[in-house]
């Protein structure tokens, strides 16, 4: 029987109100009850994590060519009236990216990690919508410097896990010509989900020969399966980490989700499977870090640079308008658990700064200690290389 829904604009800003989402969506107050939840049962769902430690890694295996090192790069001027600047932007990449190096030029900096030869994929966070997605200013700057070391924009794809997403914040063939747009979950001309035969589209774009398995399952209305996919016990990664390209960089925001935070291993984590909203009760943590063990992730995403301009203390992963302020930085590292350490250390500052919360959450690093004993990348704060430069 053929699939004739097509939930469209409308039903998909509705999902997104009530939270039928998955995290990307939560509220901070469910996210602060799923983190409660790990903490407070022993009754966690068993995963597939063997199975990923059974694949041998490679010299570009997570934490990659500079594990626990991050490079912090701060400019007072980074936003003007609420725009982030494109030009600003840039200097800040590349300073970082010669501080993070040591290299002498910024195209040698950059062939330590990419090479013209490869498919590099931009792994991009729309999820908030307009206010506080991955800034053009970071992902133009980021291109540019791609191209300046020779790497030919056909080899370039933007992409995160919904297209649609993508289109509504601006990344489109209009704006980027010549540079592929990707999503897991799309929709065709006309705001629907099935092919012809019923099908969904996001469907054709996964890959059953990866996937992440975890012993919960939760079944989606007609309404939220476009945006899950599938149901069941497993998680499926999208063919754009399995096929389609050859390195990563992954370029997150600066942004809490509850007293925790999503920055790089959850923007890949979250980004790269189907079916996530029956892992938040019990494995928001265990999915932010495991996820990111299996190759597809972990042997793929060379670089991390995250958005800092603009970010958020409070309501995240979403956008809450009063909660949105100027971080005036980019972090970047190959080493995604360290980058997330010295961002959370940001955040949490901020939301003490702000009267949010008066201590740390007891689980707010458990998906970094989790990632650090995956040997995914550097969490002790004491063992982290931190290179800090203000310009401006």
């Amino acid at each position: 029987m053929k699939q004739k829904n097509k939930p469209g604009r409308r039903n998909f800003f509705r999902l997104v109100a009530a939270g039928s989402l998955g995290a990307t969506m939560m509220s901070p107050l469910l996210i602060n009850k799923a983190q409660s939840q790990e903490k407070t049962t022993d009754e966690k769902p068993a995963t597939n994590i063997a199975d990923a430690k059974k694949h041998p890694r490679n010299k570009q295996s997570m934490p990659g060519k500079y594990p626990g090192k991050v490079a912090q790069v701060s400019h007072p001027n980074c936003v003007v009236e609420n725009e982030p600047v494109e030009s600003v932007a840039y200097d800040m990449i590349s300073s970082g990216m010669l501080s993070l190096t040591g290299a002498a030029t910024l195209k040698e900096a950059w062939l330590q990690f990419v090479s013209p030869d490869e498919v590099i994929g931009l792994k991009l966070n729309p999820v908030a919508g307009k206010p506080l997605s991955t800034s053009h200013a970071v992902t133009k700057s980021i291109i540019k410097q791609l191209e300046e070391a020779g790497i030919p924009k056909e080899n370039l794809i933007l992409w995160d896990r919904r297209e649609m997403q993508l289109h509504e914040v601006g990344y489109t063939n209009e704006n980027y010509p010549g540079i592929k747009i990707r999503g897991t979950e799309q929709q065709d001309a006309e705001g629907g989900f099935y092919d012809k035969d019923g099908v969904l589209y996001g469907e054709k774009m996964i890959d059953k020969e990866w996937y992440y398995r975890a012993d919960c399952e939760e079944e989606y209305d007609a309404y939220t399966i476009p945006y899950m996919v599938n149901s069941g016990k497993h998680s499926y990664f999208t063919k754009i980490c399995t096929q389609e390209v050859d390195k990563i960089i992954n370029v997150p925001i600066l942004k809490n989700a509850g007293s925790s935070i999503t920055l790089c291993m959850k923007n890949l984590a979250y980004g790269s499977i189907t079916n996530t909203g029956r892992l938040h009760k019990k494995l928001w943590s265990d999915t932010s870090a495991e996820v990111c063990a299996f190759p597809p992730l972990r042997d793929k995403v060379v670089l991390n640079i995250v958005d800092g301009l603009k970010g958020c203390f409070d309501g995240g992963p979403g956008a809450n308008p009063q909660f949105i302020c100027n971080y005036n930085t980019i972090l970047i590292g190959s080493d995604p658990v360290a980058v997330d350490r010295i961002g959370y250390e940001i955040i949490i500052k901020k939301r003490m700064d702000e009267g949010v919360q008066e201590e740390e959450s007891p689980n707010g690093r458990t998906f970094l200690e989790m990632a650090q004993e995956l040997e995914l990348g550097v969490a002790d704060l004491d063992k982290i290389e931190l290179k800090r430069v203000d310009l401006g």
